[in-house]
């Protein structure tokens, strides 16, 4: 279910805040990893916006800062190391790359944001190609802002969030990286990153604390994005 910030939230560490009860909660924990245990598709790469697939299944995009993460999360949701490509190279994924999971969802690897060293042109063909994208498609069910948990949010993370308030489009952050952290760390970066969410009208209000390389959230994450796909 879609929520709002209104003036309060939460942080999904290790169990699912919807539904309440334990039963239900490790239901939601199995067909998420029902759900990306079966094949995953790529559909294609898009560059420009008339090469945007057909509207068909709902869609959940990634999006965040260059080398933040994304390919490697998408990979750890998929229990796959090929699945999205990783690279080093800050701003290497330059498409929009859609992949078909189970026939009940696509997801969408978007291109990263704030790369500081690339040429104005290139810049702005991303803003055009993602802001067409968020605009204009119905069937994008969320948005996933990562957020690098050793840095927490940054200016160009908060110009993406309101882009996405400005485009209607229900977004939720994820922390990555959290392993790098010490709990103190973590704490901290979690209050001041929920203190920002509560701020924005398109929101979600629950924050999930992620490691690609531990596997820490990753059932969460999972069971969240099942809840937003079609029923089986």
């Amino acid at each position: 279910m879609d929520h709002h910030a209104q003036g309060g939230g939460q942080v999904l560490t290790g169990s699912i805040t919807e539904p309440q009860t334990e039963d239900q909660a490790a239901a939601l924990i199995e067909a998420g990893r029902l759900l990306f245990a079966r094949e995953v598709t790529f559909l294609r790469g898009v560059a420009s916006l008339t090469g945007l697939p057909d509207i068909g299944m709902p869609e959940v995009a990634f999006a965040g800062r260059s080398n933040v993460g994304k390919s490697s999360l998408i990979n750890a949701l998929c229990g796959r190391s090929t699945v999205a490509r990783t690279s080093n190279t800050p701003g290497r994924t330059q498409e929009l790359n859609f992949f078909d999971v189970s026939g009940r969802l696509v997801l969408v690897d978007m291109p990263g944001y704030g790369f500081a060293k690339a040429p104005k042109d290139k810049v702005d063909a991303w803003k055009r190609l993602v802001n067409g994208y968020l605009r204009g498609r119905p069937t994008l069910r969320r948005c996933m802002v990562l957020v690098d948990s050793r840095h927490g949010l940054k200016d160009v993370d908060r110009e993406m969030m309101t882009m996405l308030d400005k485009a209607a489009v229900v977004y939720q952050v994820v922390l990555t990286k959290t392993d790098k952290l010490n709990a103190s760390e973590l704490a901290t970066v979690q209050k001041r990153t929920m203190d920002e969410i509560v701020t924005h009208v398109a929101a979600h209000p629950t924050l999930i604390l992620t490691s690609s390389e531990k596997g820490l959230g990753i059932p969460e994450l999972r069971a969240e994005i099942l809840q937003l796909a079609n029923p089986e």
